[in-house]
């Protein structure tokens, strides 16, 4: 099957799309790609074609490329949409160029519409060997996948299958011309020492080297799909009620968690954690069995890279955001009927009408006591106790004070408000959704 049959056939399910984008570097992938469905718009109905030139201003070499790709795209009767990006300083220069390009290019996907991109099957080889030497799971060792959502569309990669060799030879016999990254030849760079040294070698001796990682990368695909329907099912188990669901925090139920193999455990870990942090690495682990271990009394914490997971009893929380931050002293006048935001810590209403007098919010600062109908003067810790409300909320929750006594406690019934009123103290904690990454 030719270069050309094979592109239209992997893209044949997104035929409908409002409209296709090429990512064209100008570099021999995406040059290649480019000619093949440009010639295919020719005799096939497809979706509207442009291509999109990322210019990342990181070489003097660069600065010609747009001008080349806009004359590729003239000769094609291709659009072409140039962007600049900032590449912000890092550890990892080719990350961050990676991150300032992808997010150029989600922005300029409108729903339904597909990014194409030239990554090949011998780039798959190569990530998949990158990935293994960094000692990945499962889920890295799965490589590139064909299709993914991206921004408000889809990423596709229809020439995964199909070797640079096929593209050299395609854009020999159609006389392409293209530009050449001189970083490509930066040896320093892992992936280049990869591509220039390592697989060349492996060629030598086994020829198939390249279709044989990347056939690996495709079963390790399927093992991954199978793992995260695993993670589905033991996750959807560890959904139990909550005590407290106004805290509006993401949590599981540990008993549910207690119950499956620790291999299984750290699957649905994995899982419920992917999109809201950076999966720690395996000696990193160690903290989730301090986490699930801990005394019944205690209250550990297990630091992630962007944000925390923590224990309350028997129910696991995910927090982020103003929640990882220590709320600023409060000691505020208030009114009947007012919406107050707290710094850092959500917003506060009172409903109803206070009687008149000195009424104060603030937070806990030790030695409080409460007057329990019935009961008489109780410590709040004790009544905070009794409630089991999570420790890492007592510090934050308002109070209400009127002349210095402390007359209702947001959100917790029966020490929301004195029997005999009619008004209520209610708080809206900060969401998770700040610290999602």
């Amino acid at each position: 099957m030719s270069l050309r049959a094979r592109v239209l056939e992997s893209l044949a399910p997104w035929r409908n799309a409002p409209a296709w984008h090429i990512a064209l570097s100008g570099g021999l992938d995406s040059t290649v790609l480019l000619h093949v469905l440009a010639s295919l718009t020719q005799r096939e109905a497809l979706p509207p074609l442009s291509a999109i030139h990322i210019h990342h201003g990181l070489q003097a070499a660069a600065d010609a490329w747009p001008a080349h790709c806009a004359q590729l795209c003239a000769a094609l009767k291709v659009p072409l949409r140039v962007e600049q990006v900032q590449v912000l300083p890092g550890a990892s220069l080719e990350r961050a160029a990676r991150d300032a390009r992808y997010a150029a290019f989600s922005a300029a996907l409108a729903p339904g519409e597909v990014l194409l991109t030239g990554q090949h099957r011998d780039d798959q080889a190569e990530t998949l060997l990158f990935r293994l030497l960094r000692g990945a799971g499962v889920q890295g060792l799965a490589a590139m996948p064909f299709s993914r959502p991206l921004g408000a569309g889809h990423l596709l990669r229809p020439l995964l299958q199909c070797s640079r060799a096929e593209l050299q030879a395609y854009a020999t016999a159609h006389q392409l011309s293209w530009v050449e990254d001189p970083s490509n030849a930066d040896e320093r760079f892992s992936r280049n020492y990869l591509r220039r040294q390592v697989l060349p070698a492996l060629a030598s001796r086994w020829p198939q080297a390249a279709a044989n990682m990347a056939r690996s990368a495709e079963h390790l695909t399927e093992a991954a799909l199978l793992l995260d329907e695993l993670a589905q099912q033991d996750v959807l188990q560890a959904q139990a009620p909550v005590d407290y669901a106004w805290l509006q925090l993401p949590s599981l139920a540990l008993p549910a968690l207690r119950e499956l193999s620790e291999p299984r455990q750290r699957n649905a870990l994995r899982y419920w954690l992917r999109s809201r942090t950076a999966m720690p690495d395996s000696e990193h682990w160690a903290g989730w069995r301090a986490l699930r271990d801990a005394a019944i009394d205690a209250a550990p914490v297990w630091r992630l890279a962007a944000g925390e997971l923590r224990r309350s009893d028997q129910t696991l929380c995910w927090l982020t955001g103003h929640w990882l931050a220590v709320a600023p002293p409060l000691d505020l006048a208030v009114q009947s009927g007012q919406a107050i935001a707290l710094p850092g810590n959500g917003q506060v209403r009172i409903e109803g009408q206070l009687p008149v007098g000195d009424w104060r919010l603030a937070y806990r600062q030790g030695g409080e006591q409460m007057l329990v109908p019935g009961r008489g003067r109780r410590d709040l810790k004790r009544l905070l106790n009794e409630r089991r409300l999570p420790t890492f909320v007592r510090d934050r929750l308002p109070l209400l004070l009127h002349n210095g006594q402390l007359m209702a406690v947001a959100n917790l019934p029966g020490l929301d408000r004195p029997s005999d009123e009619q008004w209520q103290l209610l708080w809206q904690p900060p969401t998770h959704d700040q610290g999602l990454s």
